[in-house]
């Protein structure tokens, strides 16, 4: 299984975008900087940002102190706004408390202060009550946020003592709470609260914390991760938080999120207010200085990535192996530019003795490297890839402990299939998978040959056009001649197995034995189809016309014994012969086929809807106007 998580192991060479953003944040020499890392969910924004960290850890130019701030862990539990700026705070007093030696004493002290101007904040964040917040439905406060529960029972047309009592509860702890913070702020500043507004208030925190970071010589790099998983309320509280610290000197914002999520979260943030999509844009535009975009994945990096992701996994490899592969990769990667490629080859050159196992992933990578990256489904997603493998592997596991017989190439493709197809191709494989005797999905034999040119039949109707699924169609192995009952077995978590067989009742399923097994006329076999219910005559009936739907040529094949039998014993069972055979294509009619036709009245309307087609030709035509003439 591969993790989900983050990395710093760099496997498709975004170490030299990280380097350029570290190039950036140190050539800023102290001056304000903020940076956007922005991109798709799951191309890897969060594994820039260690990359980033990583590279800024290994300079000598500049003292970097890291603060990471998730926005999603703090909803619904803190106000985004009051944890960042704690977060910040907090890691310039235990900078400052570490350098306590070497730092006057006036400055160590105002850095402690800073602590205390935060409460302060939080202090006039609280203006009014909760309860007044609440019912005014105004933003909520973390007393709010911590008391809702409390104050819905007061709303829900249902007020009951216990609900009286846990919203007094919530308004005294808020009234303690705030009484403790202005008590800090008012031994800190030696001052009436009233007395400063709160513009002052946070233009002394500003000015308190820059002249900080400048006594520190530190430059202070607050990286923003998973914005675009919050809410827009808690998205845009973060970044009106930022507004406090931005463009103060020593500070570096990196803040990693989708744009388009950003954008969506001020739309919701005004909603109501009528804005152009240049207005939505600049917001997000004001807030950075450098823009970084995470590139997108083509094909070389993505079988890269795949090949990579094997090796990580190869137990025969030792770990020095792999970090030198690891170097090789993304070397070879920068290249690319020129034509190199990295392909099976070129590992194989960099691993020498390669074990088995791993040399046919590094073949299955390269094949299924090109469709993961086109379709448009996972675009070479990193995210999906490796949780695409992870199902992989999760399938297979399951077949070895089941013992079910299991190729890995046929489940990656059908696993392809499940994630990227279209859903009514794919439940039309299933049905033909679960309808077939021997599992195979004899519908997709034309399709495979149209695509790799063994065909002269005519171009592929929707949805099998299209390039994903001509790919799929092209991709190695073929599956027509494949008995898949196996794969779909261990894939039922999103696919039951429905056969026809599984429909049918004992004696009905003895009975669909034996008309299948039939090579000519039989009075037993009538017999025992009379003693079927009506019902179970319909669903053998629908069985036995499937398997006849394999039928290329329509002479006398054996299934036309089963398909007599079963005509002759129903009115309905008749209907659905005679329209089956208007849809078997004239050029399969052949004579043979006519005077067996002939004898039983729904077989002469078979043969005179066939006398009626215009492109009936040939020796069969013949016949068939004999047989009518005949009839007259």
């Amino acid at each position: 299984m591969w993790s989900d998580n983050e990395t710093v192991r760099d496997l498709v060479n975004f170490s030299q975008v990280a380097e350029i953003a570290a190039e950036r944040i140190v050539g800023a020499r102290g001056e304000p900087l903020s940076m956007g890392i922005s991109g798709d969910w799951g191309v890897g924004k969060s594994s820039m940002m260690k990359l980033l960290r990583n590279s800024l850890e290994g300079r000598d130019e500049i003292d970097v102190r890291f603060v990471e701030f998730n926005a999603w862990l703090y909803q619904n539990y803190d106000d985004a706004r009051a944890a960042l700026m704690e977060s910040i705070t907090a890691a310039v007093v235990e900078q400052a408390i570490e350098k306590k030696d070497t730092l006057a004493k006036p400055a160590l002290e105002k850095a402690k202060g800073l602590l205390k101007r935060v409460n302060k904040l939080r202090l006039l964040g609280l203006a009014g009550s909760a309860a007044v917040d609440y019912f005014t439905m105004g933003a909520m406060t973390p007393f709010v946020a911590g008391g809702m529960a409390a104050f819905s029972g007061l709303t829900d047309g249902n007020v009951t003592g216990e609900d009286i009592k846990e919203a007094k509860d919530v308004v005294a702890q808020g009234l303690t709470d705030g009484k403790s913070l202005l008590d800090d702020a008012e031994s800190d500043e030696k001052a009436e609260p009233t007395e400063e507004t709160p513009r002052k208030v946070i233009q002394a925190f500003r000015d308190d914390l820059e002249e900080t970071l400048n006594k520190l010589d530190i430059t202070l790099v607050v990286l923003i991760d998973d914005l675009d998983r919050c809410l827009p309320k808690t998205a845009i509280a973060t970044l009106e938080a930022m507004r406090l610290f931005l463009f103060l000197k020593h500070t570096a914002f990196v803040i990693a999120a989708d744009e388009g999520m950003i954008r969506q979260a001020v739309r919701s943030h005004f909603d109501g207010v009528e804005l152009d999509a240049d207005l939505v844009t600049n917001y997000f535009d004001k807030l950075i200085q450098l823009p970084i975009r995470v590139p997108p994945l083509g094909t070389q990096e993505v079988r890269a990535y795949l090949m990579m992701l094997f090796v990580e996994n190869e137990e025969g490899l030792g770990e020095d192996s792999k970090d030198r592969l690891r170097a090789a990769v993304c070397n070879r990667l920068g290249q690319s530019w020129e034509g190199k490629r990295v392909d099976k080859s070129f590992m194989l050159e960099q691993i020498g003795e390669c074990p088995s196992a791993l040399l046919n992933r590094l073949a299955l990578a390269e094949r299924i490297a090109p469709i993961l990256t086109t379709s448009p489904k996972i675009k070479g997603n990193p995210r999906l890839i490796k949780r695409f493998l992870n199902t992989l592997s999760m399938r297979m596991s399951m077949a070895r402990i089941q013992e079910v017989s299991v190729d890995e190439e046929v489940l990656v493709k059908l696993l392809l299939f499940e994630r990227c197809g279209d859903k009514d191709a794919y439940a039309e494989v299933l049905r033909a998978v679960n309808e077939a005797d021997d599992g195979h999905p004899l519908m997709l034999a034309d399709k495979e040959m149209r695509v790799r040119g063994d065909s002269d039949l005519p171009p592929l109707e929707k949805p099998w056009n299209d390039s994903f699924h001509l790919n799929w169609l092209a991709l190695d192995p073929p599956l027509a001649d494949r008995d898949l009952r196996g794969a779909l077995y261990v894939s039922r978590e999103t696919h039951p197995m429905i056969s026809r067989a599984d429909e049918l009742s004992s004696d009905a399923k003895s009975v669909l034995d034996m008309l299948l097994k039939m090579t000519s006329a039989s009075t037993t076999v009538k017999e025992e189809v009379d003693k079927l219910s009506t019902l179970e005559i319909a669903q053998v009936t629908d069985a036995v016309l499937l398997k006849a739907r394999q039928e290329t040529t329509w002479g006398t094949p054996n299934i036309l014994n089963a398909m007599q039998v079963l005509a002759n014993a129903s009115s309905a069972s008749a209907s659905l012969v005679i329209a089956f055979f208007d849809a078997v294509p004239t050029t399969q009619i052949k004579a043979p086929l006519v005077p067996r036709l002939a004898n039983t009245e729904w077989g002469k309307q078979i043969l005179a809807s066939l006398n009626a087609r215009e492109d009936m030709k040939g020796s069969a035509h013949r016949a068939i106007q004999t047989a009518m003439k005949g009839k007259g």
